[in-house]
């Protein structure tokens, strides 16, 4: 395979400063993490570096031996190290860098472990831990790998194990936690996985591969978690179950690094990187072949590519990234910095080698949005365009076209066809018959795909369709399948202006548009019966498009059949009348359903020329340099209702009555037939029914005084009166009398006096008439709505003693029912019977009694009350005096809590309980008895709510107003203390 190689990392030496010795001889291992580059020497010393690259924190890690391996947990302050002075084993130790002992001012260990090899001397060759150092992976040169378990930051103790023995080196480990935790174990001649958590651990290792790599030939892809393994042929990847993709790449290789999505690559002396043709592509004369060279590259395996490559005159000791940058340190010290550079830095790269679709690659590799994608796709078809790849290059402009200015394109495509993109449409139509023409249809009908066309892009696509005389095309365009294509309002303007009247009927009722295939039916074609059988199956109500669709794209449409109903109802009255009432009468009354089996015609009318000639003359040729207004245009999808069963069509919410009145101006015959089918309904809401019985009665007298015939205006009076007639009706009095004086409806008036049904003007009606069993009727029909009658009916009672000798019983009964509502005091009753000698003592001798006995019943009953209040309350002083004063001496034997005999210590409480002092929640000298706290803590709040309710001036009087006994009311309030002053606290 062929990697293209470019520049894509800008490299510098990192200027040391002039003390700093931070990469000397003695550095045998780094590491980062957490934003820090850390060192250890072969001292056992630990050196935190700066960005600066000055040593800013040292301390001793290991009294003895060289630190081999390190690692920062990234995102946390811990670090480990491993030491080894062979032939004593290796001593592992764990730092938390953000704790610092007070002796030494050194970070503070975590624990330290002793790593066992079964007392095998050998050198420790691979290191690898969890990011919770749950578990950590040690391999030694004897083939042999040692698993570390345990709570190594809390100094919990750890465990130690040899999971993995062979008779080869171990050159590298990688642990990827996921469902299971699997360690990645390479030798010099094979890879092999071990599950060292979850399901499947204990068993041995898998081979994955029997072909090993060397030391530092081993890397693991964190965002895929497989392991990338460098050989001198290829890169392999590795899975969990197996090998995955490999990429080619010739060239010995002695380290391989991931950083960000590049593998860095070392490669050492090649005899086929040395050939002079590679010495020339990167950049080094052949002088340079006496020196040792060694090649360090980024390859991005996704996209085939080396993002930078060049020669070092010396060998690579480590590769590390920090700080965002990539850095490699070599034997003679230096240490270089690569900083990518930005991502329109490395498209423009591409874009000065034509690369267009390696930077389209890169641009979607690196997740920016399509907008910026589409700026690459216009470049490259603005390369293919000078290349005279015209069809291509159209491909990339469609591909471009949601943030392309339309007019760049169409100037292109004008330039190509000879247009003068300022003349005018009459002068450049000549050019349009040339083979470049369908470029520009292509593009204009993707325009119309993506919602983007204008009516001038319309137009001018429509225009060349016509120009091109194919008829067939113009025809799939206006009638294609699926979403809309072309702005909908502009293409049924130019037919409705061109007189093809069916043609836009199909486009709108194709489209949806459902109120301009009513308007083309009745304003154009004239069509009325058409008409109505096209609203017919309109559904009731649904959603209209303007809330679907953004606003502006053309006028609200609906799918209702309403709307359109109420628009035309005056010329359809005119056209269509029982038609156009009965779809009212349905609708008003909730029993409206769109029908199914009529289908409008659609079928064009016969032109005297024909449809491509009628466009040509008609539709004008707009500037070629149109705008890009963008217009979303609906859906076939979003405005086309599925009516599976359209019998079964959902409820609609009815419109009141009233807003079809208007509709039936000068058509009386047909207003009354609508109106004396809604007011057959059931469940009618009262405002409607006030509505509609009151507009039919004036519409009966209308005309009853309107017809000539003395039978027929008896029969429309009838009508009238029998609409009043009853009670209950939902027609004002007012109105009643006023439509009846205005007509001189003489019966009317009198029976709107029949139907008043005021209570008490009934009332006063019987009084009046001295109607005593009337006035009884009345009593108790109304009494109990209207209590206020029971005191005028004591007042009519004893007016006169033929009225009294009428009444009967009746007198005692509404003595009775006073005295239960407490409409009056008994002395008001007395005053009132005392103003004149029909009623005499005698006749409410029993009313008068039964209230005296009852005040003393309650009288009795108060001082009852009062007395064993005060004994209590005296009792309860004495009490009080004499715990205050006397001995108490307590006799309870047993605690009053467990039930057990008492010892000592016990707690007495001077309401005579005893406790253990164990068995009391607390022993302090604010503890309460237990037996008694609740009801103390009882007494406690009802004072509490008494004391706040004094306070509560508002409560009180809203409670007086309301309350029927106002005296008792106020003794209750003095009772809770309303009057007492309140002590300050």
């Amino acid at each position: 395979m062929q990697w293209k190689t470019f520049n894509f990392f800008d490299v510098s030496q990192v200027q040391l400063p002039e003390e700093s010795s931070v990469f000397g001889d003695d550095v045998t291992c780094l590491c980062t993490g957490s934003d820090s580059l850390i060192l250890g020497t072969a001292d056992g010393a630990v050196h935190t570096i700066s960005p600066a690259f000055k040593v800013i924190r040292s301390f001793t890690a290991h009294d003895t031996g060289s630190i081999c391996h390190m690692k920062q947990i990234e995102g946390t302050s811990l670090l480990v190290t491993i030491a080894e002075d062979l032939p004593n084993e290796p001593v592992l130790k764990v730092w938390a860098l953000d704790k610092t002992e007070k002796k030494t001012g050194a970070p503070r260990c975590l624990s330290t472990v002793t790593v066992q090899n079964a007392r095998r001397p050998f050198p420790i060759s691979a290191f690898a831990a969890l990011d919770d150092l749950s578990q950590l992976a040690i391999g030694f040169a004897n083939g042999s790998v040692v698993i570390i378990r345990g709570d190594l930051i809390n100094d919990r103790g750890a465990r130690q194990r040899i999971v993995f023995e062979s008779d080869e080196p171990v050159t590298g480990l990688e642990a990827q936690r996921g469902s299971v935790t699997t360690l990645y174990i390479a030798t010099t001649n094979r890879i092999l996985t071990l599950i060292i958590a979850g399901r499947g651990q204990g068993q041995p290792a898998r081979v994955l591969e029997d072909m090993g790599c060397g030391i530092d030939c081993i890397a693991l892809d964190k965002e895929s978690g497989d392991i990338l393994i460098a050989r001198e042929d290829a890169i392999y990847t590795y899975g969990p179950h197996g090998r995955g993709p490999s990429y080619a790449f010739e060239s010995p290789k002695t380290s391989i690094n991931i950083f960000r999505d590049y593998v860095a690559l070392v490669c050492p002396s090649h005899p086929a990187l040395e050939k002079a043709d590679s010495l020339r592509r990167l950049g080094v004369s052949q002088v340079d072949d006496i020196f040792n060279r060694s090649m360090f590259c980024l390859l991005d395996t996704d996209l085939k590519f080396i993002a930078h490559s060049e020669p070092l005159l010396s060998a690579v000791k480590s590769v590390f990234s920090v700080w965002g940058d990539l850095f490699i340190v070599t034997l003679e010290r230096k240490i270089y910095r690569y900083r990518e550079k930005s991502l329109q830095q490395k498209l423009e790269i591409l874009y000065q080698r034509n690369l267009y679709i390696l930077a389209i690659n890169l641009a979607q590799k690196a997740g920016v949005d399509i907008l910026q994608q589409n700026v690459i796709f216009r470049k490259y078809g603005d390369f293919l365009y000078q290349k005279g790849d015209y069809d291509t290059a159209m491909q990339q402009y469609l591909r471009a076209i949601d943030n392309t200015e339309p007019s760049q394109v169409i100037r292109k495509v004008g330039h190509l066809l000879e247009i003068d993109v300022g003349m005018r449409s009459t002068k450049s139509s000549k050019f349009l018959d040339t083979q470049r023409i369908h470029n520009l249809i292509e593009y204009l009908e993707e325009l119309h795909d993506h919602e983007r066309a204008t009516a001038d892009h319309t137009t001018l696509l429509l225009n060349c369709y016509a120009k091109l005389k194919d008829t067939s095309k113009l025809d799939s365009f206006i009638k294609a399948p699926g979403e809309l294509k072309f702005d909908l309002e502009t293409a049924i303007s130019m037919c409705r202006q061109g007189g093809y009247f069916d043609q836009a009927a199909y486009l709108a009722r194709k489209h949806g548009d459902n109120d301009m295939v009513v308007d083309i039916l009745i304003e154009d074609s004239q069509k009325y019966a058409e008409a109505v059988q096209y609203i017919w199956k309109l559904d009731a109500e649904v959603v209209s498009i303007e809330s679907i669709l953004p606003i502006g794209i053309w006028k609200a449409n609906t799918f209702e059949a309403y709307p359109n109903m109420m628009k035309y109802a005056r010329v359809l009255l005119g056209h269509c009348p029982s038609e156009i009432t009965k779809m009212f009468t349905d609708y008003y009354t909730g029993q409206y359903r769109p029908e199914k089996d009529v289908e409008p015609s659609t079928r064009p009318q016969p032109q005297a020329s024909s449809t491509v000639q009628n466009f040509a003359a008609l539709l004008p040729l707009p500037y070629m340099n149109v705008g890009t207004g963008t217009r979303s245009q609906p859906s076939e999808a979003q405005i086309t209702t599925e009516a599976e069963n359209l019998d079964a069509s959902p409820p609609y919410e009815i419109p009141k009555p009233r807003t079809a009145f208007s509709s039936f101006v000068d058509h009386p015959e047909e207003f009354i037939t609508f109106l004396e089918s809604l007011i057959k309904q059931e469940n009618l809401k009262e405002e409607d029914k006030v509505d509609l019985y009151t507009t039919l009665f004036e519409m009966y007298l209308d005309t009853a005084n309107k017809t000539r015939d003395s039978a027929d205006k008896q029969d429309w009076e009838n009508k009238a009166k029998k609409l009043i007639w009853g009670k209950h009706l939902p027609i004002s009095t007012s109105n009643v009398l006023l439509l009846s004086d205005l007509s001189n409806f003489r019966d009317g008036t009198i029976l709107v006096r029949e139907q008043e049904g005021l209570r008490s003007d009934i009332f006063r009606s019987y009084t009046a008439a001295k109607d005593t069993q009337g006035v009884i009727k009345a009593l108790r029909k109304y009494g109990p709505e209207e209590p206020q009658l029971y005191i005028d009916a004591l007042a009519y009672f004893s007016s006169s003693h033929k009225i009294l000798l009428e009444a009967g019983d009746e007198l005692n009964a509404v003595l009775r029912k006073i005295d239960e509502e407490k409409l009056m005091a008994p002395l008001q009753v007395i005053q009132a019977l005392s103003n004149n000698a029909v009623v005499t003592m005698g006749m409410i001798k029993k009313y008068l009694s039964d209230n005296i006995e009852r005040e003393r019943k309650d009288i009795s009953t108060n001082r009852r009350l009062i007395e064993s209040y005060s004994r209590e309350t005296e009792n309860k002083k004495k009490e009080i005096e004499e715990l205050s004063s006397k001995p108490v001496v307590f006799q309870a034997r047993r605690c009053m809590s467990c039930g057990d005999s008492l010892d000592l210590p016990t707690v007495h409480f001077l309401c005579k309980h005893s406790f253990h002092q164990r068995c009391l929640d607390k022993g302090d000298e604010d503890a309460n008895c237990p037996t008694c706290a609740p009801q103390q803590a009882t007494i406690k709040a009802i004072r509490k709510r008494q004391v706040e309710s004094a306070d509560q001036h508002d409560l009180f009087v809203s409670e007086l107003q309301r309350s029927k006994d106002r005296f008792g009311f106020i003794s209750e309030f003095f009772g809770r203390g309303i009057m007492r002053p309140q002590r300050a606290d």
